[in-house]
């Protein structure tokens, strides 16, 4: 491909994008395609020459963007949001036409330098203290893997990536089953294993916080047993319901045993940017690593997770290799981040927060995560105030759950079950289920960078329609 050709296919793929995002509420939000359809179109083979644009791009609109569900959409509620503002996008473009390898300080100074000063713009931000720095991971699960990794190698004094686990005691971290299944993924990639992820109760209450003095009891047990107890990780919002643990007790439970503290806050973190919602991770400052995902709810497109710690130098130990040709000479006291981070290579992910956090101001973002928070509140309210239905979770932040009640008779786990079939296959609104002491409930969250409040009447408008439309089976 020439440069003509190249701005030509650029500009037809700007024009596209704009286009494709003012169109997304005239599309259904789920893809409507069935298993294998949009295989089914494609060739099985590589193409031995290559082939027009012209053609490629015809088969990219005809066939692959209706197997899409659309995460852009402003009626999205499922899941939590994977945001996109037209802004992070342009600074991709950027970031994809430069393509630089952010390793090393030396192999982009300007990535490196602009990723420590966004850092800590966000540290600023949600109210951190000045004794965090931090570094952008590429997602939630490798900054926890991260933070699991350094509570390994502190348990057994820097030992696990020489002598391995096997010649070491059992390492031991603790969370509730409120936590993302993500810790769980890191438990088994750092090799502590499944079976030492020790589980420590909730202890009731609408946050189902952990229960502290079960914690500290668990830590005074496995020491007993000849255990390594390393860290805790902690969660504010958690994925299910919203939990949110009792950040200062848990710090206070482990730090007084030596313990390391990760908090995940991937979701909630950047409703933190408002200091009237910072009581909900209150502690979190003597914490020793929390995580965040810009790439969630403040608007910066995938991948973008922000993780601060308090003591950089126990990260670098933990991950930081040095052969010859990764040193920087001649440069004392300088960065270089892929020693922060699980991956060699880097991505310049700095620029999209920066263009982000440029045009919005804080004060934008802010208007847009109260707004969330305010709508979804209101929609809690009116669902509450229909006598056949039932809030189950109350909401926290723009995150709550809730239940129909089906005609006398009929079972309750299989009408939910058809009402969130019914509700996606609708096409308006997409939603999610989630279980709440064994039971299936419907879940809802607002949280897409283009949502407005109509989009939340039509979500109303709509459950309310087919609950009452499914027939009684």
């Amino acid at each position: 491909m020439d440069w003509g050709e190249f701005r030509r296919w650029s500009e037809k793929a700007a024009t596209w994008g704009a286009e494709y995002r003012a169109s997304l509420r005239d599309r259904p939000v789920r893809a409507q395609t069935a298993p294998g359809e949009i295989a089914a179109h494609i060739a099985d083979s590589p193409p031995e020459s290559g082939e027009a644009m012209e053609d490629i791009f015809k088969d990219f609109e005809d066939i692959l963007v209706p197997g899409m569900t659309h995460w852009q959409h402003p009626r999205f509620f499922a899941y939590f949001p994977a945001n996109a503002a037209p802004v992070s996008v342009i600074a991709e473009y950027l970031v994809s036409a430069i393509a630089a390898q952010c390793m090393l300080w030396q192999t982009s100074p300007s990535a490196t330098e602009l990723e420590t000063k966004v850092v800590d713009w966000l540290c600023q931000a949600v109210g951190l203290p000045g004794s965090f720095t931090g570094v952008i991971q590429d997602s939630a699960s490798t900054a926890t893997l991260a933070a699991v990794l350094v509570m390994r190698e502190r348990a057994l004094d820097w030992r696990g990536n020489s002598q391995g686990l096997a010649a070491n005691k059992a390492v031991r971290i603790y969370s509730t089953d409120q936590v993302h299944t993500s810790i769980d993924r890191a438990i088994w990639i750092s090799g502590i294993g499944a079976e030492n992820l020790v589980r420590i109760p909730s202890g009731g209450g609408p946050n189902s916080a952990m229960d502290t003095p079960a914690l500290a009891a668990a830590i005074e047990r496995d020491r007993a047993a000849g255990l390594l107890p390393a860290g805790v990780i902690a969660c504010v919002g958690g994925t299910s319901t919203g939990a949110c643990d009792d950040i200062a007790a848990v710090v206070e439970v482990a730090h007084r045993n030596g313990l390391y503290v990760h908090v995940d806050a991937a979701w909630a973190g950047s409703a933190m940017i408002c200091p009237e919602f910072r009581t909900l991770w209150q502690g979190v400052e003597q914490a020793d690593s929390v995580v965040f995902n810009p790439h969630k709810w403040l608007g910066a497109q995938f991948d973008c997770s922000v993780q601060f710690v308090r003591e950089p130098e126990s990260l670098v130990r933990t991950l930081a290799i040095h052969p010859e040709y990764l040193r920087t000479h001649g440069h004392d006291g300088i960065i270089n981040y892929s020693e922060w981070s699980v991956p060699l290579g880097r991505r310049f992910r700095a620029l999209k927060l920066w263009f982000l956090l440029r045009y919005h101001g804080l004060e934008g973002l802010r208007t847009m995560i109260r707004n969330h928070v305010a709508w979804s509140q209101t929609l809690a309210e009116r669902l509450a105030a229909e006598s056949d239905f039932e809030i189950v979770t109350q909401p926290f932040l723009s995150l709550f759950s809730f239940s129909h009640r089906p005609s006398a008779g009929v079972d309750q786990e299989s009408h939910t079950q058809r009402l969130i079939a019914a509700i996606n296959n609708d096409g308006r609104i997409y939603l999610t289920q989630t279980r709440v002491g064994g039971r299936l409930v419907v879940r809802f969250q607002a949280g897409q960078f283009e949502t407005t409040a109509e989009d939340v009447d039509i979500a109303f408008a709509t459950i309310v329609e087919i609950a009452r439309s499914l027939p009684s089976v």
